[in-house]
């Protein structure tokens, strides 16, 4: 009887490790040496142009939706797009363009009704995300920006 215990136990324990989620042991088993991690190649950086801040524009909010605030501005025009044009229009004219860049994304997965979902990065607030829903809106925003720019 003692003989058919230590076999179950023994099949319980290799069954165990064969489902374990531990990949590696913590302890290196003696018949096996231990892995070292590989090295990782170097990747070329560079520091931005514009290291104050980053505005992530969803390209596609209200590209399928014409109803409402934000629909087709002008003829082949989204909201999204007409608020990053104007987005960099002010930059440029507040001599901020170059400290933060307007970039279009794909979906940034909040998919506001009649509304831009915005991500922005400032290197001294960290990230914020907003959702602009009109001309009043986007003034807001952008007085905010020029505010944590001083």
């Amino acid at each position: 009887m003692k003989k058919l215990l230590k076999q179950i136990f023994k099949l319980i324990k290799q069954i165990f490790q064969q489902f374990s989620y531990n990949k590696q042991p913590t302890v290196p088993s003696s018949n096996r040496p231990l892995k070292t991690p590989a090295t990782i190649p170097p990747i070329p950086t560079f520091t931005p142009q514009w290291q104050n801040g980053l505005i992530l524009i969803c390209s596609q909010c209200t590209v399928e939706q014409f109803s409402g605030n934000y629909h087709k501005v002008r003829s082949g025009t989204t909201a999204s797009e007409e608020l990053q044009k104007w987005l960099k229009s002010q930059l440029k004219l507040d001599g901020l363009w170059g400290k933060y860049r307007v970039v279009s994304t794909s979906c940034l997965g909040v998919c506001p009704k009649e509304s831009v979902a915005i991500v922005l990065y400032h290197h001294v607030v960290g990230q914020q995300c907003f959702i602009i829903s009109g001309h009043s809106e986007r003034e807001i925003l952008y007085s905010y920006i020029k505010r944590i720019n001083h």
